[in-house]
């Protein structure tokens, strides 16, 4: 917790990170302030200003701009309150960043290009095309080791002119930058110039778990690791999947996936099975319909289970010269497929009104009209409108 005044206060607009409408509150800049405000690949601190949730810290120049839902008094005292979970977590993974980008470019020469602290994951950009699995598991080893040892993190100030500023590693400065210059050291491994929020100490990292690698964009490899808390969440959430695959497959952990490939090679054998059954099926149908001393110029058919394949097998085996075919598949109550056919001049004129009544959308030529329906709940009103227009074709039908 930290006690200052606010300075400003202006009425703004938030847009969410998540996207959609934008927010109505207040931007608010303080004398001074403990939330850090999002830059370096380091999102933003959360926090209260007196009981004000702070939704989002953004810089402005040399300023944190505090974005609130309610109005705060300019010249008044405030207690501003720091979400510590949240800052913790991203000072592990922040410092973790440091430790591996040091470390994978003292072994093998990998320079880190960019990173990405993400809500359940972190991602480095290393400027190599490709990075071995023999490599990730000797960067892991060699981090783990440093965190054991205890090394100390310190955060020092420089001027931007001092010539050491040209010795410790750096992506550059921004072009608003103003005023000295910060610089995090990792004893004996890194110097870094840095904005972000570090631990004191590698031991406070606990333990760095590399996922793997990614293809990143122009010759580049996307590192992905968890630092701290985020590999003791990681273990708690696969074993708690390791215990749910254990009740639900009945074997143990180490059977696990030979017992999933066995049920693939179930799922394939019924799904095969069932797409026969479903042929068989469109082609009884269309034989029972054909056989009909007097055919039907309206053919329509529902069938839950089905698909475009099962729809056009009845088509197909029914002709589509003198009938007009509608044919659906799927839950009466959600979305679904259909197919229109008939002769060539009735669907181009009633294949678009039929997916306009379904609510949906689909594409058609030679006779075939067929696409996706989100309201198959409407298949009377299709109905209705293809008996209409057989109607005024033939009256005497």
């Amino acid at each position: 917790q930290f006690t200052t005044r606010v300075v400003s206060c202006r009425a703004a607009e938030l847009r969410p990170e998540g996207g959609g409408e934008p927010v109505r509150g207040f931007q608010v800049v303080l004398e001074d302030t403990i939330l850090f405000p999002e830059g370096g690949g380091q999102p933003d601190d959360r926090g209260l200003i007196g009981d004000v949730p702070v939704l989002r810290v953004t810089r402005r120049g040399p300023e944190a701009v505090h974005f609130v839902s309610a109005a705060l008094e300019p010249g008044a005292e405030v207690l501003l309150s720091l979400d510590w979970e949240r800052r913790f977590d991203h000072m592990q993974q922040h410092s973790g960043q440091h430790l591996i980008s040091a470390i994978a470019e003292q072994m093998f020469g990998f320079k880190t290009t960019s990173w990405e602290l993400g809500r359940q994951r972190s991602v480095i950009e290393l400027d190599t095309p490709s990075v071995t699995a023999e490599q990730v598991a000797a960067l892991e080893k060699s981090v783990n080791e440093k965190i054991r040892d205890r090394v100390p993190v310190t955060v020092r100030e420089l001027a931007a002119d001092d010539p050491e500023v040209e010795t410790v590693r750096s992506r550059g400065l921004p072009d608003d930058h103003e005023g000295p210059v910060r610089v995090v050291d990792i004893k004996g491994i890194d110097s870094n110039l840095c904005c972000g929020t570090h631990v004191s100490n590698l031991s406070d990292l606990q333990v760095i778990k590399l996922l793997g690698v990614e293809k990143g964009k122009k010759n580049k490899t996307n590192l992905v690791f968890l630092a701290g808390n985020r590999v003791l969440k990681s273990i708690e959430q696969s074993h708690n999947t390791e215990k749910a695959l254990t009740s639900l497959l009945k074997n143990g952990p180490g059977e696990h996936v030979e017992a999933v490939r066995r049920l693939q090679s179930s799922v394939k054998l019924l799904q095969k099975n069932n797409l026969n059954l479903l042929r068989d099926i469109a082609v009884l149908i269309a034989r029972d319909f054909k056989s009909r001393p007097a055919p039907r110029q309206l053919f329509v058919l529902h069938r839950k289970e089905g698909d475009s394949e099962f729809m056009n097998i009845i088509a197909n085996e029914i002709g589509t010269e003198e009938t007009l075919l509608f044919l659906t598949v799927g839950d009466e109550k959600e979305a679904g497929l259909f197919l229109l056919a008939g002769p060539v001049e009735a669907v181009e004129n009633l294949g678009p009104r039929v997916a306009e009544l379904l609510g949906g959308k689909g594409a058609g030529k030679r006779g075939r009209f067929q696409g996706k329906a989100a309201k198959m709940s409407r298949r009377g009103e299709v109905q209705a409108l293809l008996q209409e227009f057989i109607s005024h074709q033939n009256p005497e039908a």
